[in-house]
């Protein structure tokens, strides 16, 4: 996980910003989504 999404993390939780945090894990699921498929396809 990238620091900039951790540090983001770690402030919506400490605030408790639902919002925040759904919008955070949504964009980690696609950051790790996106990255899984290049890797995938830089291997093969």
């Amino acid at each position: 996980m990238p620091n900039w999404l951790k540090n983001q993390m770690q402030k919506a939780f400490y605030e408790k910003n639902h919002y925040q945090i759904k919008l955070l894990n949504q964009c980690w699921y696609f950051y790790r989504k996106k990255h899984s498929v290049t890797s995938r396809h830089t291997l093969s």
